[in-house]
């Protein structure tokens, strides 16, 4: 069995906010691999199917991306998921827009929300799907910057940034994280997904 929860802020206002980039990939590969996330318990929007093969948990934390790992961690509890087979998906401020990192392991970086995982899970030891959201020029700029919505230029190329965190989810959950590291940890030209030369 394994885990795979996606952080970021419930409710509509918060829906094209740079720190929700974790709800959207979630959704996106719950839809793409027909789970259906309708059931609400654990303080969790979650559900369950097979990726690859794999019986999986795909989940939704419920309480705003600070508290996100009360969620994790009863749900890794409940479902008897061991640690090294949680993947979290998460907006990362340390890498450029359209940039996708696949991590294993390391600490909280300054992310409220990791930080709790690692707090309720007990360790850090879980695969992380780092999703770049750049950053602002002022550090002080911070909290607002992660809950401004896309800009029309960032909405062009979202799509694509969704599709290419979902398949670096099914590789990890299918062929291990090392090939999904691999395969996925390149940088890519501007306003592309190709890999540099």
């Amino acid at each position: 069995m394994r885990l795979v929860a996606g952080l970021g802020n419930p409710g509509n206002r918060y829906s094209l906010c740079r720190h929700n980039m974790g709800f959207l990939v979630l959704e996106a590969l719950a839809k793409r691999e027909n789970i259906n996330i309708n059931s609400n318990k654990f303080d969790s929007c979650f559900g369950k199917g097979v990726i690859s093969g794999v019986p999986v948990v795909v989940a939704k934390p419920q309480t705003f991306m600070n508290l996100s790992g009360i969620s994790v961690g009863k749900l890794a509890h409940f479902f008897k998921v061991d640690i090294e087979d949680v993947i979290v998906i998460h907006d990362d401020l340390d890498l450029p827009f359209n940039e996708i990192r696949v991590k294993a392991g390391g600490g909280g970086g300054g992310h409220k929300g990791l930080s709790s995982v690692i707090d309720h899970l007990g360790g850090s030891e879980f695969v992380r799907v780092r999703l770049g959201i750049g950053k602002p020029v002022q550090k002080e700029m911070i909290e607002g910057y992660v809950l401004q919505r896309f800009s029309e230029e960032e909405m062009k190329i979202l799509p694509d940034i969704v599709t290419r965190a979902s398949n670096a989810v099914v590789l990890a959950i299918s062929s291990g994280t090392q090939v999904a590291m691999n395969k996925f940890n390149v940088r890519v030209t501007k306003n592309s997904s190709k890999k540099e030369v």
